[in-house]
């Protein structure tokens, strides 16, 4: 068990950072560490308990027992319900046999897997963008916690940071392939485009695909593992349970089952079939009525949080009004001048990248955060495209500029 729990990583490390939303750490995190303490449950009772318990013919020796009871456990038992006669012909035995409950704490841990590798590819690619999502969240983390002074200069650094980011990744050509690309992106937000403004959201958006997916593939996967029908596993559970029928055992983890091996002795080889219990499908079948239902409730919240997500890509207006919200609320909106320049402050300047950083350091830390990093980037902004005039002050006129002296003048001096 020890050598189990070391192998486990901390959950630290099985945290990540904080750069996304609640259902992608519902997938990589939470989902992850359920599955990981239900492997080291179930390798508990393999391992430390009997995992297998057979009933030996009386002739049998303690030697012979033991024998039986590993033989039995590393090969495949088989199932066959009470009310049925044991089948003569070997191949309907083999095509009723359990292959997969010496294997459980394997593929909990790789369906662990399965949905932590979402979450590294977003780590590992989220960097191309040219900012660096975790020092921007942790960042905005710690302005909340400085004095007013600290935390208003704290914020002035990261708004020029962002308005240095957002410049350079800007469209430095307007011929008709930039103009036709920017059209192809109102629809095609997939495209990941640093220049376009787009790479951020079409990454984030192909992550919760692959969610999705992954989430989906589970029942597949699980179903072959189990050479069961698992996707309908949780739909007769349900079935049961509103016909108020008791909870029988479930075919899919026998309890009993039983098992044939040969044990050759000189020329002779006799073939044994002993009855067998499986304490740990005890554990493996409530474990996995668990994951049904689980995995559901993650495939539905993924698929609102994706539809939700192209939703808001689809349609520019929403970005505007989320921008114009933290707007209002500081007071930077006054005139009709300024709502037209908020349109082009959030589609030309932010874009899609700009507003999703704001989106992902609201849900990491407070929208006070993003009101007052969403102000010093408008002022920055009006600060930029405010209209030059010429600032030529008049000079005062003093009392030493005067009028080149005339003859007349002179005249006047001298006499």
């Amino acid at each position: 068990v020890e050598g189990i729990l070391g192998a486990v990583p901390s959950i630290s490390k099985l945290r990540g950072t904080n750069n996304d939303d609640w259902i992608d750490r519902l997938n990589h995190r939470y989902t992850v560490l359920l599955l990981v303490i239900f492997a080291v449950v179930v390798s508990t009772g393999q391992f430390v308990g009997e995992p297998i318990q057979c009933w030996c013919p009386a002739e049998f020796t303690d030697a012979y027992e033991a024998y039986t009871t590993y033989i039995c456990w590393i090969s495949n038992t088989y199932y066959i319900p009470m009310e049925e006669t044991i089948p003569i012909d070997i191949r309907q035995r083999q095509d009723a046999e359990i292959t997969y409950y010496q294997w459980v704490p394997i593929i909990l841990l790789f369906q662990a897997l399965l949905f932590k590798i979402p979450n590294l590819f977003w780590r590992f690619t989220h960097s191309a963008s040219g900012v660096n999502l975790d020092k921007i969240v942790a960042m905005s983390e710690e302005t909340q916690l400085g004095s007013p002074e600290d935390r208003a200069e704290a914020i002035k650094n990261l708004a020029m940071y962002l308005d240095k980011w957002l410049d350079t990744y800007q469209e430095y050509k307007n011929n008709i392939f930039v103009r036709a690309k920017k059209k192809a992106q109102t629809f095609c937000f997939f495209m990941c485009d640093r220049r376009g403004g787009t790479y951020l959201v079409g990454l984030f958006i192909t992550i919760k695909i692959l969610y999705m997916a992954n989430v989906i593939g589970q029942f597949f996967l699980l179903n072959a593992f189990m050479a069961t029908k698992y996707n309908l596993y949780g739909f007769e559970v349900i079935k049961s349970l509103i016909e108020n029928e008791p909870m029988m055992e479930s075919p899919r983890f026998p309890r009993v089952t039983l098992c044939d091996f040969q044990i050759r002795q000189l020329q002779n080889l006799q073939r044994w079939t002993v009855q067998c219990v499986l304490p740990v499908n005890l554990f493996n079948e409530k474990i996995f009525i668990f994951l049904w239902f689980w995995y559901c409730l993650i495939a539905f919240l993924t698929a609102v949080n994706l539809v939700k997500w192209v939703f808001y890509q689809l349609y520019q207006n929403n970005k505007v009004q989320y921008v114009k919200k933290y707007l209002k609320t500081s007071n930077e909106i006054n005139s009709g001048f300024d709502k037209k320049l908020c349109a082009k402050f959030s589609r030309d300047y932010l874009r899609n990248d700009g507003i999703f950083l704001m989106y992902v350091i609201s849900k990491n830390s407070t929208n006070l955060v993003v009101a007052d990093l969403i102000k010093e980037l408008w002022k920055i902004f009006k600060n930029k495209h405010k209209p030059h005039s010429n600032n030529v002050e008049d000079e005062p006129m003093m009392n030493s500029e005067k009028e080149p002296l005339s003859g007349s003048h002179l005249l006047n001096s001298s006499a």
